[in-house]
């Protein structure tokens, strides 16, 4: 049987795979001149449809509050953004820790995450 625990994390990591691969995959398709806010724009749609996949992949077999759950999520992200995003994408495009944190489009996206899975885990909780 799978844990909580596990199955948290799991569906976290995948939410950040599914986000970094709508990061990536954007700058195959120049459609605007600024090719980092073409990046962000496809990070903040693709996010939506991603933590709603991995909300309800979660709640398949396990049990948290929406809240608990938005804020882990959440955590996992930018746990993996420090240890995976900035070292493999960020500085060799030659950015840098700050500027990747300081970005106020890492705590717009952030914050739209947390809403997203609070409101549809609710919404799934209450069927």
């Amino acid at each position: 049987m799978i844990t909580n625990k596990v199955l948290l994390i799991a569906t976290g990591v995948l939410i950040w795979i599914l986000g970094v691969s709508f990061f990536i995959t954007s700058y195959q398709f120049p459609i605007i001149e600024n090719q980092d806010q073409q990046a962000n724009i496809f990070l903040a749609f693709g996010i939506i449809p991603s933590s709603c996949f991995g909300t309800y992949l979660f709640y398949i077999k396990g049990v948290m509050k929406p809240n608990h759950l938005a804020l882990s999520y959440v955590i996992i992200v930018v746990i993996l953004d420090i240890l995976i995003t900035v070292p493999l994408f960020i500085i060799p495009n030659g950015g840098n820790y700050s500027e990747f944190f300081s970005a106020p489009v890492f705590y717009t996206i952030a914050i739209e995450l947390y809403f997203i899975v609070y409101y549809y885990a609710q919404y799934l909780t209450q069927k």
